[in-house]
């Protein structure tokens, strides 16, 4: 990562690159770089400013992070409803998705499971594939098998 100064100092050279530009395209994209690169120096100069106060709020923020097990109780509940609703998306849209990335992610699902029970977990992912989708019955029994 770059300092502030850094930043700004090639965006002096670019600012430089733009007032030699021979063509008005070319001394567009010199300007573009001139401004990213002074944002990017902004953008460091603001957390380096104000660094005590983001881990001031961080701490300030934990005590509320740790939750009473009513809070958690909330929490796994909410969890558990955005990940229903992610994982009935992720069926609507199961048949556009490449071959690859089926198979990758039933070997991500069934890899959420215990060690000894991956197989067994595999399984159940494949039949619910089955009932739940038209995909091809192949690249779940591939996934199964591997």
């Amino acid at each position: 990562m770059f300092t502030p100064e850094q930043y700004r100092a090639k965006a002096a050279e670019y600012t430089e690159l733009a007032r030699q530009g021979n063509t008005p395209s070319e001394v567009r994209e010199f300007q573009t770089h001139a401004a990213s690169l002074t944002m990017l120096a902004e953008n460091e100069q603001w957390l380096a400013d104000n660094q005590n106060k983001l881990v001031k709020n961080l701490d300030e923020m934990v005590p509320v992070l740790e939750r009473s097990d009513a809070g958690d109780a909330t929490l796994a509940a909410e969890e558990e409803h955005v990940l229903r609703c992610l994982g009935e998306a992720l069926n609507m849209q199961w048949n556009t998705l490449p071959t690859q990335l089926q198979r990758e992610l039933i070997d991500n699902a069934s890899s959420m499971g215990e060690l000894s029970d991956t197989a067994a977990l595999r399984g159940q992912i494949a039949r619910f594939l089955r009932k739940h989708t038209d995909g091809d019955d192949e690249i779940v029994r591939s996934s199964v098998q591997s």
